[in-house]
């Protein structure tokens, strides 16, 4: 499975790559487009797929998702530049153990993905066994910053190679190298605001949310699936 999603997600990636070698001279654009070319490695789409689900169906449900979308973007800033930080500052001895830690994080997300499919279900009620998010003024954005920031260390093969490999010696060497991690954290969050941005241009929440309430429940129960499908799929995948 993971070689299938692999050789689709490759042709699609290929010229993002070709594009990125080709701006090797330019800094902030290569480590964008590396960005990008991570967003659709395999270890990352069921990460991105599952974000324009969740917040796609938020956006068409109580209106667009823009604060919940720019701080998921956020956690994924925040990941890749304490990643960054951490070799720069530990070397590339400890940079050689990172797979260690990053096998069993990829393996979390599908559970996590089932989980957070189960709760849009109304199968389970979160506060009910966590009160601490009760004190929460903004749960929504917490909870964009924490899952950002999780499914950025979802690393595989193919993002080890692009972070580590191609990226960070690019930055060491570069005296604008502490803003290349951030860039290539906003090219992995490339396809979720292209996503929000076009619900948004289409007026497509404030048409949603006109609709009558069940079309919201629909909706949030069928991003529900689609995560739980995601889930399971991600656990065949990766465990």
């Amino acid at each position: 499975m993971f070689e299938t999603i692999d050789a689709w997600s490759q042709v699609i990636r290929d010229p993002f790559m070709n594009a990125a070698r080709q701006a090797e001279s330019l800094p902030l654009l290569f480590a964008f487009l590396l960005g990008i070319v991570g967003a659709l490695a395999p270890c990352q789409l069921s990460g991105n797929i599952s974000a324009m689900t969740l917040y796609g169906s938020s956006s068409l449900k109580k209106g667009i998702s823009w604060r919940e979308t720019g701080w998921y973007t956020v956690g994924k800033i925040a990941a890749f530049s304490l990643l960054g930080t951490i070799v720069v500052f530990l070397g590339q001895e400890f940079q050689r153990q990172l797979p260690l830690f990053f096998q069993p994080m990829r393996q979390f997300l599908g559970p996590l993905l089932i989980f957070i499919g189960i709760f849009l279900l109304g199968w389970l009620r979160i506060p009910d066994f966590l009160p601490a998010l009760k004190l929460k003024k903004r749960p929504g954005s917490v909870g964009a910053f924490l899952l950002g920031f999780t499914f950025s260390l979802g690393f595989c093969p193919t993002m080890f190679i692009l972070f580590f490999t191609l990226l960070m010696p690019q930055a060491v060497a570069s005296p604008a190298g502490f803003i290349m991690p951030p860039l290539f954290a906003l090219g992995t969050s490339l396809p979720l605001v292209l996503l929000i941005f076009i619900m948004w241009y289409l007026d497509l929440g404030r048409a949603a949310v006109k609709k009558s309430r069940a079309v919201g429940l629909f909706v949030q129960k069928a991003a529900g699936v689609v995560l739980i499908a995601l889930g399971i799929m991600d656990m065949l995948t990766f465990w």
